[in-house]
């Protein structure tokens, strides 16, 4: 079996590629690194090692590479002899490789009716049906049709912590022994061949938010808080007991509407919280504030891991001062070599802390959760 996968970054050979090579198939990476290509191409394996106590090694083989920019024509030709698409490149560039999959897809149709799946492993709500929308909208209407019948974009959650790291070896990558893929098997063509090592769910809604709200909330939390606290890894931070309390309190408002909101079972999902706060403080990981604090906007947009599980809390009547805590220390984070940190202070500077809350969350200045994020922004400037 042949898989494409776009992004040949640590998550994309630490986590995916891993994953698909291990289940059997010959994995073609599709990436702008001239240098990740040409290694991986030279020499069609590379080590992930895992971060726990044994530091276990395994070789991923049945690998191979392809440049998004000096094999363009290459890449449509692999998209359209594939089994499996896949990316991990960040929800924000999937609009730059929508037409290289689009181009595939319509070399792909013209010729066969086989069955493809193309899922988008993002830390993204509906990852693959906005990778779907970006690709359908470069597709002439017949082609469209076409695909309709062979092509499906299932919808996934991934969660697996790789964090920056360099070796002498540019392909080495370490990893967190955890990880979940999960799919939405209700999008998937009828008699799919399962991944090995996938979780199949018939609603991904509940896991998706549950990763997002525990997983994604909790580290740029730690992120936040610790950069304030002056730490500069996550393992820092997380070894500050009542920075790991504050920490907790979040996850328990996110923990709240998630129970409420999607059945979980409190006991259950306590046990789920405990294990990533475990995982946050895995020694055996160096991850930098910096890494998991990057991006605040996005991380404050209305429907992203802060603001979204608040407005949810708001709703339900249930608590959001610890969610509205970590909004005010985002607003805190003052990374200058973080485009979307510089834009931010830049906005807190020209229009006031206030109006720039507004303008990136989404939140009017009278909503009571607006009034919260700045009531904790004033203790947090103390």
């Amino acid at each position: 079996m042949k898989a494409v996968h776009f992004g040949a970054g640590n998550i994309g050979r630490g986590f995916i590629g891993l994953l698909l090579s291990q289940a059997g198939y010959e994995v073609c990476f599709v990436d702008v690194n001239e240098d990740f290509v040409s290694q991986l191409q030279k020499r069609g394996e590379y080590p992930v090692t895992l971060a726990s106590d044994g530091q276990e090694t395994v070789m991923v083989n049945n690998v191979t590479a392809l440049s998004s920019v000096t094999h363009a024509a290459e890449v449509v030709a692999a998209i359209a002899e594939a089994d499996l698409v896949t990316t991990a490149v960040g929800v924000s560039i999937l609009k730059f490789i929508a037409g290289a999959v689009a181009d595939g897809i319509s070399k792909r149709v013209a010729v066969s009716a086989a069955p493809l799946h193309i899922i988008a492993c993002e830390n993204a709500i509906g990852g693959s049906a906005q990778l779907k929308e970006l690709v359908h909208a470069k597709l002439d209407e017949d082609t469209r049709r076409k695909a309709d019948a062979s092509v499906a974009f299932p919808n996934a959650a991934v969660d697996r912590i790789v964090p920056l790291q360099k070796h002498d070896d540019i392909l080495k990558v370490v990893v967190e022994p955890f990880y979940e893929w999960v799919v939405d098997s209700s999008q998937m063509i009828p008699g799919y061949t399962p991944i090995e090592g996938v979780h199949y769910v018939e609603n991904l809604e509940p896991y998706i938010e549950r990763k997002l709200f525990t997983v994604n909330t909790g580290h740029c939390s730690a992120a936040y808080l610790g950069y304030l606290r002056g730490y500069e890894t996550i393992q820092q931070a997380m070894a500050d007991e009542p920075l790991t309390a504050l920490v907790r309190e979040v996850l328990e408002e996110t923990g709240a509407v998630l129970v409420q909101k999607h059945g979980f079972d409190k006991a259950e999902h306590s046990k789920y919280i405990d294990k990533i706060l475990e995982r946050f403080r895995n020694p055996a990981l160096t991850d930098e504030v910096s890494r998991v604090g990057r991006s605040p906007l996005r991380k404050l947009s209305p429907n992203d891991r802060l603001v979204s599980p608040a407005l949810q809390a708001c709703e339900r009547g249930l608590s959001y001062t610890a969610l509205t805590r970590s909004m005010a220390a985002a607003l805190l984070f003052d990374v200058t070599d973080d485009p979307e940190a510089v834009e931010l202070q830049a906005a807190i500077a020209e229009l006031g802390v206030e109006a720039a809350v507004t303008k990136y969350t989404g939140l009017a200045a009278d909503h009571e959760i607006h009034q919260s994020v700045m009531a904790e922004y004033g203790k947090l400037k103390k």
